[in-house]
């Protein structure tokens, strides 16, 4: 994975995924494919002004909203945090999915933009290097593991 952050607060990752354009923009458009790689539990209306809000626990809650849909090439939604995670409020910065054929799969280029602190963008940064490997062990038909912010069960 090519991981680059800039001092624009703007987040670019690259990653080859061993599954289709298609298969892969399922996995951010359907709720049950998204819980696979990222959060507990999944409400997705993957249309121009429908909700985008993933909980990865009680406590860590991704919310925004689509903005433009190409599938399978391309999806912009909003993004940001209930509560005071990471300082991004709902719908304050935006994520940009570019999906493009690669050989036998597919070159998934991510662009997280309009953070509001270096330190923000070093947080999102960390996320998106824990799921997107997770992304492209579940689009491939593998089990990337439990989702890593759930709270752990009590022996």
């Amino acid at each position: 994975m090519e991981a680059r952050t800039s001092s624009s607060l703007v987040i670019e990752r690259e990653l080859h995924i061993d599954a289709s354009p298609e298969t892969v923009f399922a996995f951010f458009t359907d709720p049950a494919l998204m819980v696979r790689w990222k959060g507990a539990k999944a409400t997705l209306d993957p249309r121009p002004g429908g909700i985008y809000r993933v909980e990865m626990s009680e406590q860590v809650v991704a919310v925004g909203e689509y903005v433009e849909l190409d599938p399978p090439n391309r999806l912009v939604l909003t993004w940001g945090w209930e509560g005071d995670y990471a300082s991004t409020p709902p719908g304050s910065s935006t994520v940009e999915i570019r999906l493009t054929p690669d050989g036998d799969g597919t070159r998934l280029h991510l662009v997280h933009s309009g953070l509001p602190s270096p330190e923000a963008a070093e947080a999102h940064a960390d996320g998106w290097d824990l799921y997107m490997p997770r992304l492209a062990i579940a689009a491939a038909g593998g089990d990337p593991g439990p989702e890593p912010h759930a709270p752990k069960e009590e022996s």
